[in-house]
């Protein structure tokens, strides 16, 4: 046990966190919390998987810093917190990284360099830069189990995986088709419906677009638009104009789709490329986007005129064009009809058509887009795909053979497919308008690139079988913020398609089927001991004889990637070989799996599971962009397997943007490196910052000043407060060793601290069990900051520091001691390194706790018997009242130490009135004023006006805002009296009966003479601000104290020092000094004060403009 409570030596928190951290770690603190717990009931938490092949951002500490926010204040409420780390490591960032750095692509893997040294090579990068995020995450106080972290690409990992995929396939929701999916030729694979959805994977980019003309064919039902033509002397021939903003699709046009009940027109006009006059059919209610209503006048066209001639020959509906037939557009030797099976080129009906957009006739080609497949299945058009995997044009496309479709290779002087597709058919007098069109297009949330809409053979989870449960189960977790899981989430499973699970990739986990060749049969292997059963009879017919495996324990010894389990061939139940599907699993089905995958369910750790030691999460916490990525999978794997949520609770943090609202990039050289921001403010004060700026969910406004103002402001508050107490308590002794004294039985400063003290631990648990930190960081702000430092210290400083060691001054220590103690407590779980040696700090002496550290010990539980809201009330009103003369006093510029006469109040009720009287000594004390007079009535007395809040009643009122302005500005004193009261005041603003509410204005009061004013809310006061010869004396004496104060301080004297005090005689300021002499003599520990004529050794002191010289002597 320590005699002295431990003093900084200045407030470094980087400095205080080493040590720490140090002391965590030989007491291997993290362990012991949760061995502590042992037996508690459990709090469920899942650590969402990062990807270590790169390093960790500022973004990562956010969201690093809620889940172990969460954790600790769990674990202090006497829950058990298992965090086990973990590892995403399969997937597209790997693969490419690893091709970069190669220097190849997808298609040099299995020539240049085999799938094994690839895959080994994945291996070794995925954890690269994990001991960077092991140093991230231990600096930043992120308490998780790195030592036995879950790492997807291990064998058991993968084999809980393949049971999930038994599983789903035995009820009948795993299943292959083909359909069209989204693509990317830049990543060589499909890619799901929520990795397309990934944030920022829609970008608005400006591509060619082309209004094409397909011709007509002339037929017994086509022959009403022949009719109509026929009216055009100069072109009889007819087309149809369709709008496409991806040219490169024309070449695999099959069909046109229009709408049934569309109205549509034949229109006589010229094609303002080649002026050759022609006759279009398009939607009526877009005639208006390609022909103005002059042209109707004109007959001729030539090249360069600006107005093209137009004239309406026909309409009919959408329905009278279906199964009419037109020449192929674009014919080539890779798209000739005798290529494919199907019966194309004709006109369709399709309810997605609209005249929102393009000419009213969409261009189909159903290898390309859903709609475009579904309409073509429908109506047999066939299917034809002219873009290669690689995204480009395959042979015979004529000029356009080989040609990437986009630019997919980053070529400098790529020349865009699309504009010369547009060229070739303005010379062939089938484009009717070319032009750039900015629009929002899909992109591979990985490497950035434009994605294909393609037709893919690939294996599917039938999600929609059981999106009702999806829905009805999302409804049952608390969401934070709420409109994500109705909002977000929630249009999402009501929109959802079935999840597109293969992937056509190397490093990742296989897809555990195995078929013959034609297909017919197939099997899902579930676990090892399924292979290993399955491998040894179909060696024991003769298969696998050239598979170097070995059966270790009664097990396959193999890795469970490619290419290793691609070597073993199973036997169907016809005895037919079987080798496995190709494809990959989609990786975030990997860390969709990890509830089960991290314990190796259910090969192992079964009732964790099965018995919710371990399922579902209480709490899980990742940014907005993991709402369709992880938080979906869990939630989609859960319901399948469990009929169950994954989670109950989930808070999706916000981006964390530059100062300025931008996304970090390094193009912009915006980004925060987060191991030199905690390196030089302090995981702490970047901890608290992040917390208490902004709700979680909003997206942050990162400013390096905004953490030193964190780590300055509310920090050195709290530093100070704790250096004022053991000051004083290790002077005096104080090691809370007395009886602790009744709350009843203390002075009501000591009452009203108390009862803050315990509804502000009310407001922060209730914010905290609400998954609020921002309101539970801020309201201890307020308190450390209002009402302990400024407030309760300021006002109590005197009973520290004068007098004995009374009951007084005991109970000034034990309640200041348990202020610190709780309030450190309270903020442990977000700021865990410099409350843990505060706690320390005070244990040493006090002994009160036998715990080491303060993470071990319980979070504090409000008291409501010491809470007196009565009093917090009344104090508040003091508060208020202070906050308002030291404002005038600031206005006025009359310093603090110079006294005043009087303070008038006007109040509302009695209540008000004794609520203040209570309070009135303190009040005078601390403005330094001598008395405060009241009135019930200000007419006449003090002049108000009211300034509306236009923000909020303009919300409110709308239109009615200028003329409810008026009459709010217009209103008596009367009527602003009233509104004083009661809070609200009805209003007729021009016949319109409106609720004014006190919020909704800024009451605004005018100084009357010798007297000013200032309001808050309900509150006036107005200060006498004459200063008569009286007061000016006792001002002087003040000044004086202060000027001597300060020379003990710069003296280095101790508290108890007693001096004497010598003064040169200064006739301005001799009466002053000898008439308050007492007062002075009994602030500053004088003996007395000595008038001399001169002094050699004095030191020159100004009091209200007057030079006076002093001298300070220690005396014994």
């Amino acid at each position: 046990m320590s005699n002295q409570y431990p003093e900084f030596n200045g407030l470094h928190l980087p400095t205080i966190e080493a040590e720490i951290l140090a002391a965590w770690k030989k007491e291997q603190a993290f362990e012991q919390s949760v061995q502590l717990r042992e037996g508690k009931t459990p709090f469920v938490f899942y650590e969402g998987p990062p990807s270590a092949n790169g390093m960790p951002g500022i973004h990562h500490v956010i969201s690093r810093t809620l889940k172990d926010m969460v954790c600790r204040y769990k674990t202090m409420q006497g829950f058990q917190v298992k965090r086990k780390g973990g590892w995403d490591t399969h997937g597209l960032p790997v693969e490419l990284g690893v091709e970069k750095e190669l220097g190849i692509t997808k298609e040099d893997i299995g020539k240049t360099i085999t799938v094994e040294a690839y895959n080994q090579k994945c291996r070794e990068a995925v954890l690269r830069y994990k001991k960077e995020w092991d140093d991230i995450t231990n600096k930043m106080g992120y308490w998780v189990d790195l030592d036995n972290p879950y790492i997807t690409f291990e064998n058991n990992y993968i084999e809980t995986l393949w049971w999930i995929l038994s599983t789903l396939y035995k009820k009948g929701y795993l299943y292959q088709s083909v359909s069209i999916q989204p693509y990317s030729p830049a990543a060589g694979t499909g890619l799901s419906s929520h990795e397309l959805n990934q944030p920022g994977t829609y970008k608005d980019v400006k591509d060619t677009s082309a209004v094409v003309m397909f011709k007509a064919i002339a037929s017994a039902e086509s022959k009403f638009l022949f009719d109509a033509a026929a009216a055009n002397k100069n072109n009889q021939d007819v087309y149809y104009m369709a709008w496409t903003t991806t040219p490169w699709t024309l070449p695999s046009n099959l069909g046109l789709t229009v709408g049934p009940s569309i109205d549509y027109v034949l229109v006589a006009t010229y094609n303002p490329y080649t002026a050759m006059p022609v006759n279009v059919v398009l939607a009526k209610a877009l005639l208006t986007k390609y022909f103005k209503e002059e042209g109707l006048a004109l007959d001729s066209f030539a090249e360069g005129d600006k107005i093209l001639p137009w004239k309406i020959l026909a309409e009919f509906k959408g329905s009278q064009l279906n199964n009419l037939r037109y020449e192929q557009l674009m014919p080539f030797e890779a798209n000739d009809p005798e290529s494919f099976e199907g019966d194309a080129f004709k006109i369709m009906v399709g309810d997605f058509v609209t005249t929102e957009d393009g000419t009213g006739i969409v261009h189909t080609a159903p290898a390309f887009g859903a709609d475009d497949y579904k309409v073509g299945q429908k109506n047999n058009l066939g299917i034809i795909t002219l873009v290669d995997r690689e995204g480009k044009f395959v042979d015979g496309v004529g000029e356009f053979s080989g040609r990437y479709v986009k630019n997919y290779k980053d070529e400098k002087d790529f020349q865009d497919v699309n504009v010369d597709i547009c060229v070739k058919l303005k010379k062939e007098n089938r484009a009717f308008k070319v032009e750039k069109y900015e629009h929002n297009y899909p992109h591979c949330w990985r490497t950035d690139k434009p994605i294909l809409y393609y037709p893919l053979d690939a294996w599917f989870i039938k999600t929609t079988a059981v999106k009702e449960r999806m829905v009805e189960l999302n409804k049952t977790i608390n969401w934070k913020p709420k409109s994500t899981g109705e909002g977000r989430f929630g249009n999402w499973l009501e929109n959802m398609v079935d999840w597109n699970l293969s992937r056509s990739r190397y490093w990742g986990t296989p897809l555990p089927i195995w078929r013959t060749e034609d297909g017919a049969e197939e099997i899902c292997i579930g676990s090892i001991d399924e292979l290993t059963a399955a491998f040894i009879a179909a060696k024991e017919k003769g298969f696998n004889k050239d598979v170097n495996l070995q059966i270790v324990d009664g097990k396959l010894d193999v890795d469970l990637h490619k290419p290793f389990v691609d070597q073993i061939e199973l036997l169907s139940a016809s005895g037919k070989p079987m080798k496995r599907v190709p494809d990959l699993v989609d990786v975030w089905f990997d860390s969709g799996a990890m509830p089960y995958a991290q314990w190796h369910y259910p090969f192992e750790n079964k009732d964790l599971v099965d018995k919710g030691q371990a399922f579902p999460a209480d709490f899980i916490c990742e940014g907005v962009d993991q709402t369709r990525g992880w938080f979906y999978t869990l939630h989609t794997l859960a319901v399948m397997l469990f009929d169950s949520v994954a989670y109950k609770a989930v808070m999706s943090n916000g981006l964390v943007l530059d100062k300025n609202g931008n996304k970090m990039s390094k193009r912009l050289g915006n980004v925060v490196n987060p191991f030199e921001t905690i390196e030089q403010y302090g995981a702490d004060a970047t901890r608290w910052y992040l917390v208490t700026n902004a709700s979680p969910w909003d997206n942050l406004k990162f400013d390096l000043s905004g953490i030193q103002e964190v780590q300055r402001k509310f920090f050195g508050t709290l530093y100070n407060t704790y250096q004022f107490f053991v000051l004083y308590a290790n002077v005096d002794g104080f090691r809370f060793e007395q009886e602790y004294i009744p709350v009843n039985k203390r002075p009501e400063i000591d009452r009203w601290i108390i009862s803050s003290l315990n509804s502000l631990v009310q407001t922060v648990t209730i914010a905290m069990d609400d998954f609020e930190p921002t309101i539970a960081g801020r309201a201890i702000e307020t308190f450390v900051d209002e009402h302990l430092s400024n407030w309760y210290v300021r006002l109590c400083r005197r009973r520290f520091w004068k007098g004995t060691y009374t009951d007084d001054k005991i109970s000034a220590y034990q309640t200041l001691h348990e202020c610190i103690e709780t309030i450190i407590r309270l903020m442990a779980p977000i700021a865990p390194f410099f409350c843990d040696q505060i706690f320390r700090n005070l244990n040493s002496v006090t002994e009160r706790h036998i715990q080491t550290s303060i993470h071990h010990v319980d979070f504090p539980v409000a008291d409501t018997t010491k809470i007196d809201a009565a009093l917090e009330e009344r104090m508040q009103m003091a508060q208020d009242i202070c906050s308002l003369v030291l404002s005038i006093r600031k206005k006025v510029n009359i310093k603090v130490r110079q006294p005043l006469q009087k303070i008038l109040i006007p109040v509302l009720d009695p209540k008000m009135k004794d609520a203040i009287s209570l309070m009135e000594e303190l009040i005078l004390a601390e403005v330094n004023v001598k008395e405060i007079n009241y009135i019930t009535e200000t007419e006449g007395v003090i002049s108000k006006k009211l300034k509306p809040n236009f923000k909020l009643l303009g919300a409110k009122l709308g239109t009615k805002m200028k003329q409810a302005s008026a009459v709010i500005t217009a209103l008596s004193q009367t009527q602003i009296s009233q509104l004083e009261k009661d809070g609200s005041l009805n209003l007729d603003v021009e016949g319109t009966l409106i609720s004014l509410l006190l919020s909704e204005v800024e009451i605004i009061a005018e100084d009357i003479p010798g007297w000013s004013v200032a309001v808050k809310n309900a509150l006036t006061v107005a200060l006498d601000i004459t200063l008569s010869p009286a007061l000016l004396k006792e001002g002087n004496a003040r000044e004086l104290v202060n000027r001597v104060q300060n020379i003990r301080k710069e003296a280095n004297f101790e508290l108890t020092d007693k001096i004497l005090l010598r003064i040169v005689d200064n006739t301005d300021l001799k009466d002053a000094i000898n008439e308050f002499s007492d007062y002075i003599c009994r602030e500053i520990l004088a003996l007395e004060i000595d008038w001399v004529p001169a002094l050699e050794d004095g030191v020159d002191v100004e009091i209200n403009d007057q030079k006076l010289r002093i001298s300070v002597l220690q005396k014994g």
